[in-house]
């Protein structure tokens, strides 16, 4: 993608151990990962490229389809950095719920593995 699309990196001459080591220009932070955990964010992205055409679908839990389909938000900065979202409270859920849309218990369900406190 680096090379190909965005051209910033196309003299980029990196083994695996330096693509496993992340000595690369950028992050491309991927929702159900930890600097996004909200899967659901799949569901505009597939919008916004119209990712059916191609033949790639969202099951009901966000997984993708095919099943090595992979996606993310690719940020090119050079100091790009990956970070992990922390451990969240009822406030932030609650404020997090608001701006998605969502009932608290649904976005509850979707942080669960963030949640700092028990639902």
């Amino acid at each position: 993608m680096r090379r190909e699309f965005w051209a910033y990196a196309k003299d980029e001459k990196l083994d695996s151990a330096a693509l496993i080591a992340e000595q690369y220009r950028g992050i491309r932070p991927a929702p159900g990962y930890p600097a996004c955990p909200d899967h659901t964010e799949k569901g505009p992205l597939f919008e916004l490229l119209d990712a059916e055409r191609i033949g790639m679908r969202l099951t009901e839990s966000y997984a993708m389809t095919p099943t090595a389909a992979v996606s993310g938000f690719y940020f090119s900065h050079p100091e790009s950095q990956y970070f992990a979202v922390g451990k969240v409270g009822r406030d932030q859920v609650a404020d997090y719920a608001r701006r998605k849309g969502f009932a608290v218990e649904e976005a509850e369900r979707w942080l669960a593995p963030n949640l700092a406190y028990e639902p």
